[in-house]
């Protein structure tokens, strides 16, 4: 970023440790698009900075003193429509913690250990800021203000699996689609899966997600779908009626054995900055399922997807993109768009229409 060019992302952060306040601070500091505006040691003293100072993004702590994070970020959404970042150790054993987040409008979820939190944060630092920034665009679905910048050097899906130089012949005519998805995706996925008919094609989800949630989400989405939903264990088959979710922090790939799809979970480093990736189950759809594929990216920031998408639609996929009116973050579908990735766009109360008529 261009010092002067662009105002930087205010960030008001609550947490009633000290030493992760100084942490956080500094870390925030750190990043040339942002600086700390206030730091809080529960929300009684954050509402009087929010009186005085409203900030841009909110990194917030779920267990604290006199106020629980999730009643806090429940008030604030109701008066101060704010974009929140939850960055707590009760994120990672309280699963129902999780859901509640989400629904009081979390824009993400980062989990820190009960010990040692200083220095998982300083080690995940660009995880950190990337969620700040992520918020930050969510809000109102701002992208014009988003500085250009360079990130910083990260791995293709080759780290996981090679491109191939040709594509396996095809040894099936059953259909499958992988959907991607990262901010503001949970709730995007839900209105699909829950608009599906329990015959719907068989899928594979990648929600950037961090680990042990996912489960619940999965658990989440059964209870309110006509089709199965599952977190992905190795060799699930991908199957009619049926979606299989990512499991948080390990990469999820499609595979076939004779005319049987199936998914391996897999280890790995980051690819495109994320774990699960889009790019690394994207590419292996297209190796594996070629023009049997329906490849969807949705709301989402950077570009994670959009190389895989090209990839599938090159292997014969039909490949859709969600729209900007109805993208939290546009920025996925619109990388993928500029790598001619996309076939069409499409609303989100459309997707799971164009879904059911891929047979």
């Amino acid at each position: 970023m261009i010092e002067g060019r662009f105002p930087k992302i205010n960030v008001l952060i609550i947490d009633d440790s000290a030493v992760v306040r100084r942490t956080l601070t500094d870390i925030v500091n750190g990043d040339p698009e942002l600086a700390v505006s206030g730091a809080a040691q529960d929300p009684f003293i954050a509402a009087v900075k929010i009186e005085e100072r409203i900030p841009d993004v909110i990194v917030l702590d779920i267990e604290m003193p006199r106020m629980d994070g999730l009643t806090f970020l429940e008030k604030l959404m109701a008066q101060h429509p704010i974009p929140v970042v939850i960055c707590s150790s009760q994120a990672e054993s309280g699963q129902e913690n999780w859901l509640r987040a989400i629904e009081y409008g979390a824009s993400e979820i980062i989990r820190k250990p009960k010990l040692g939190a200083k220095d998982f944060l300083e080690e995940e630092r660009i995880l950190l800021t990337d969620a700040i920034k992520a918020a930050y665009a969510s809000r109102g679905k701002l992208a014009a203000r988003s500085p250009v910048r360079i990130p910083p050097p990260k791995l293709s899906a080759d780290a996981v699996l090679a491109k191939p130089t040709r594509i396996s012949p095809i040894e099936t005519t059953d259909k499958l689609v992988a959907l991607g998805a990262s901010t503001g995706g949970t709730e995007a996925i839900r209105a699909i899966l829950e608009a599906l008919s329990h015959d719907a094609p068989g899928i594979v989800v990648v929600q950037h997600m961090p680990e042990h949630f996912t489960s619940s989400f999965a658990r989440r989405l059964d209870s309110l779908c006509r089709i199965a939903v599952k977190e992905a264990e190795n060799n699930d088959s991908v199957i009619r009626g049926r979606a299989l979710i990512a499991p948080g922090n390990r990469h999820t790939l499609l595979k076939r054995s004779g005319t049987r799809y199936y998914v391996e979970i897999k280890d790995g480093p980051l690819v495109s900055r994320h774990r699960p990736s889009v790019d690394v189950l994207f590419r292996s759809v297209a190796r594996y399922a070629g023009r049997n594929a329906l490849g969807v990216i949705m709301t989402g920031m950077g570009d994670d997807g959009a190389r895989g998408l090209l990839e599938m639609r090159e292997a014969g996929a039909k490949t859709l993109a969600q729209d900007e009116a109805t993208c939290i973050v546009f920025g996925m579908p619109k990388e993928a768009f500029r790598m001619k990735a996309v076939d069409k766009f499409v609303p989100l109360d459309k997707v799971a229409a164009e879904i059911m008529a891929f047979r």
